[in-house]
């Protein structure tokens, strides 16, 4: 793709008027979406993102569409991921329900400013370096071994990270509206709305390591990298009030995350094969052998991958409730023990 300078101006100057509008339009005001707020936006962003994938492909051809495609549903499938660990953070903070919005919408902006960082670094070291495919590809199996059986139970509301900042910094327990810090007896402290911004903003940072080297298995292309990033975050803000109880239900997605990690990794492990110029391997040579599996193929297991793991969560969480958890008689055993 040949992205002039203007186009990335543009691009990113229309970024940023869509999260001013947001800020003014729907978060500046203390509330909570309604159901029909946040589906009319949420489809909106979301046909958005599809419209302009299909201007890729027409513009620069269907190779680029489908990189941007894929690269779209796999961060959207990580943000809404990343929607869950929200979840569990505002709930663990007791953030009140009107003020959940400016959480969400500092949360995405934070997001995206850290995914730009990391766009910006990972283009300069694959322009230069091209064993960072290894690299790249090496993080992103661990990580699927960690998003498959690491422990996505803990509170990161209290976590060792939240309990340093809390001995660091004056805080006090009660919100005042959603105002950052409150002076009191003449001193200055933090709220628990600063504090939940923090834990935000550092899951975020974990979160963007995920998600950069996932797209950057399916694009070499820092534009379409972006734009993904960028859509895929538009529109999280009203998706999270949207699927709110949902998120609690898509149990396996975590597992779905894991497979497409896993995907993209082996996938970039053999792209570094292919463009080899470490002397240690292959004696420096390019190993022709190693395939480079096709974009086609990427988007097809990426969205078959989601829609299973979807499907098997719901069908799961609705024979859950069906089923019982325990029996009468176990009832009147423990009774009588």
């Amino acid at each position: 793709m040949n992205i002039t300078p203007l186009v990335w101006i543009i691009t990113i100057a229309v970024t940023i008027a869509f999260f001013v509008y947001e800020f003014f339009a729907h978060v500046r005001k203390p509330h909570e979406p309604s159901i029909g707020e946040s589906a009319r936006w949420s489809a909106f962003y979301i046909g958005l993102a599809l419209l302009f994938g299909v201007g890729i492909g027409v513009v620069s051809g269907w190779t680029y569409g489908g990189e941007y495609f894929a690269g779209y549903l796999t961060e959207k499938a990580l943000s809404i991921d990343n929607l869950f660990v929200f979840l569990i953070v505002m709930t663990g903070f007791a953030v009140p329900k009107k003020y959940q919005q400016k959480v969400l919408m500092i949360g995405i902006v934070i997001a995206l400013i850290l995914r730009g960082a990391f766009i910006a670094v990972g283009a300069a070291l694959i322009e230069n370096f091209s064993w960072v495919f290894y690299i790249f590809g090496a993080l992103l199996l661990v990580l699927a071994w960690k998003q498959a059986f690491g422990d996505h139970e803990s509170d990161p509301a209290n976590g060792r990270f939240m309990r340093f900042v809390r001995r660091v910094l004056p805080v006090v327990n009660e919100y005042h509206g959603d105002r950052l810090t409150v002076k009191q007896d003449g001193r200055r402290y933090f709220t628990p709305m600063f504090l939940t911004i923090v834990a935000i903003g550092f899951i975020d940072l974990i979160f963007a390591v995920d998600s950069i080297p996932a797209i950057y298995g399916l694009t070499n292309e820092a534009y379409i990298v972006f734009t993904a990033n960028a859509f895929a975050l538009m529109g999280l803000r009203q998706l999270f009030f949207l699927i709110g109880g949902l998120l609690e239900r898509l149990v396996y997605l975590a597992q779905g995350l894991a497979v497409i990690l896993a995907f993209i990794g082996v996938k970039l492990v053999f792209h570094a094969l292919h463009v080899n110029e470490l002397p240690f391997i292959n004696g420096g040579q390019h190993i022709d052998w190693a395939p480079e599996i096709p974009i086609w193929f990427s988007l097809l297991f990426i969205g078959a991958t989601i829609a299973v793991a979807t499907v098997a969560s719901l069908a799961k969480t609705r024979a859950d409730r069906r089923t019982p958890d325990t029996h009468p008689a176990d009832h009147t055993e423990k009774e009588l023990s």
